[in-house]
């Protein structure tokens, strides 16, 4: 059977949906490469609705509707969000022909969030000394980024027959390279990038083509490559420098960090709140099968 919350059925596409973004998500991060941990999921994605609606179905209950002149005021900014009222529908897949439904999910997003508002009420400002304790244990998380300066010898391949001999070609410049020949004047002479484009200069994660970035982020300074190809060809690189990213000060991130202890008080006082309204809930749920999910 469907999730069941208090009488409101929850059709299972909405935790498909919810449980595909959640594993994007941790894919994302590189946590996992599989689908061992699908069941855990799902489990993510079945707990995350029933938060949401009983956070909804408590609103509904507790929290006056907004005056319609909130409401318009919120449905306009939504508009103009999303590039204005031709591109909102366009998005959306929305007419408006359905403009009643529309105002009557925003009516409810407000009284959502006020509910959040009266239950964060009352959260204290952290103090210094939570800000400077958080600070010294998490200080990995305020580092500058890392950084990779290379240069590289690059071969186009427009021919594909030509793919392998050019990729010997490159295997034999590197045991050259290797046996003691300049990598900038071997570059000069036979990559296919002007000479100016040989050295990269310092580059920071996300600046540079995925296949290039994980190949030289994993190599020591002075280290040449093995030949690898990119949508736009074969390459060799060698590390030249690198740069380890710092702490920032204290000062620097002060505000960053409040931000961050905050949201987590928030998050704990908020799951306390959606805990106790799960002690007096309805809620009904029945694994579907294997089948009807299919292999993810």
């Amino acid at each position: 059977m469907p999730l069941v919350v208090n009488k409101q059925v929850i059709d299972d596409a909405i935790i498909d949906q919810e449980f595909s973004s959640i594993k994007a998500h941790y894919e994302s991060m590189a946590s996992m490469s599989c689908c061992e941990r699908d069941d855990e999921f799902r489990g993510y994605a079945r707990d995350n609705i029933i938060s949401r609606a009983l956070l909804t179905q408590e609103a509904s209950k507790s929290i006056p509707k907004p005056k319609s002149e909130q409401v318009e005021e919120a449905f306009s900014e939504l508009k103009k969000e999303n590039g204005g009222e031709e591109n909102f529908y366009a998005r959306m897949n929305l007419t408006p022909e359905q403009d009643d439904m529309i105002r009557d999910d925003i009516a409810l997003n407000l009284q959502v969030e006020t509910l959040r508002k009266n239950i964060f009420d009352g959260i204290p400002q952290p103090t210094e000394q939570e800000l400077s304790e958080y600070y010294s244990i998490n200080k990995d998380k305020f580092k500058d980024e890392d950084e990779v300066r290379a240069s590289h010898i690059f071969k186009s391949v427009r021919e594909v027959e030509k793919r392998e001999e050019i990729f010997n070609e490159l295997c034999d410049i590197r045991k050259k390279i290797i046996d003691g020949l300049d990598f900038f004047e071997t570059a000069k002479t036979y990559s296919d990038k002007p000479e100016e484009e040989i050295d990269l200069g310092f580059y920071k994660r996300g600046e540079l083509m995925d296949e290039f970035e994980i190949i030289t982020f994993s190599m020591g300074t002075g280290e040449v490559s093995p030949v690898f190809n990119t949508p736009h060809g074969f390459h060799l690189a060698k590390v030249t420098e690198r740069k380890t990213g710092e702490v920032k000060d204290f000062e620097a991130v002060k505000n960053i960090i409040k931000e961050d202890l905050i949201i987590l008080a928030q998050d704990k006082k908020l799951k306390l709140f959606i805990e106790e309204l799960r002690k007096s809930a309805e809620i009904e749920y029945t694994e579907p099968s294997d089948e009807l999910h299919g292999n993810d």
